[in-house]
């Protein structure tokens, strides 16, 4: 353990960002947002990351905003309106980072995920969750309406489902949140890891260059009508079905061989 409040390493073409601030249950504090955020701009240009896991140390995934932190702030003069105003603002960069980020993130879940801390579950593009984990937005208990998180959680659940959670503010277990469509998948707490890993790596076996394209597609394509996304999909599978990677994944597979896919250079990047 060390004093870095996010630690990185690369494994097999996946990196792993793990939060550690345990202490604080890796509560999302300025530091902590603008970290994740520089960690994920830059793994989404590094050639040799294919794959990005977001995990914690300690007893719980996220809490969420940094409360202590917050409150401190209504001590300056305008009660903390500017430093509100910048905290709110990054969290959203961040969370629309990970949705823009060029490489597959998956959120490692275990103990609890509450608040901005389930926005970001929520804004992960997968999440294997332990059969520990808890998910809240339980800020309608303390009079602060989890409505930022509310965008990442409407996107990604149910309407009944995401209000009923945003409304009671009542915590769930990872069994519901899998019915619900939070997580992927539920796994017990000694098998989180390899699970995780497991998934990563499966999807960094596949043509990178084609990864970069349909994540980017199907983020802009569920914002349209459905005219306009079968007319912006169709164009994106067109000049998808031109690039080498295509070519080489359906030869491969007609004549029964493993494909050789393509690393990513300066010009497959996204």
């Amino acid at each position: 353990m060390t004093d870095d409040i996010v630690l990185e390493a690369r494994r097999n073409k996946v990196a792993h960002l793990t939060m550690n601030r345990p202490g604080a249950r890796n509560s999302l504090s300025m530091a902590m947002l603008e970290r994740l955020h520089s960690e994920i701009v830059d793994l989404g240009r590094a050639h040799d990351v294919y794959v990005i896991v977001i995990n914690a140390n300690g007893p719980g995934f996220c809490a969420g905003h940094d409360l202590k932190e917050l409150t401190a702030a209504r001590a300056q003069a305008d009660k903390g309106l500017a430093f509100f105003e910048e905290t709110m603002a990054k969290c959203a960069r961040l969370m629309q980072a990970i949705v823009s980020c060029p490489k597959p993130v998956i959120a490692q879940v275990h103990g609890i995920a509450t608040a901005a801390g389930c926005q970001l579950v929520a804004s992960c593009d997968l999440a294997v969750a332990a059969d520990n984990a808890r998910f809240a937005t339980p800020g309608v208990n303390i009079g602060l309406f989890c409505s930022t998180p509310m965008v990442a959680l409407s996107r990604n659940v149910s309407r009944k489902a995401a209000m009923e959670m945003l409304l009671t503010g009542d915590m769930i277990p990872a069994d519901q949140a899998l019915q619900f469509g939070l997580v992927n998948k539920v796994v017990t707490a000694g098998e989180l890891e390899a699970a995780t890993n497991a998934l990563a790596n499966k999807i960094a076996a596949k043509a990178p260059a084609t990864l970069l394209i349909g994540k980017e597609a199907f983020y802009h394509q569920i914002e349209m009508p459905l005219v306009d996304a079968y007319d912006h999909a169709s164009r994106v599978m067109v000049a998808n079905m031109i690039e080498p990677d295509a070519e080489e994944g359906i030869g491969a597979f007609v004549e029964k061989r493993e494909p050789n896919w393509r690393p990513l250079s300066a010009d497959t990047h996204g």
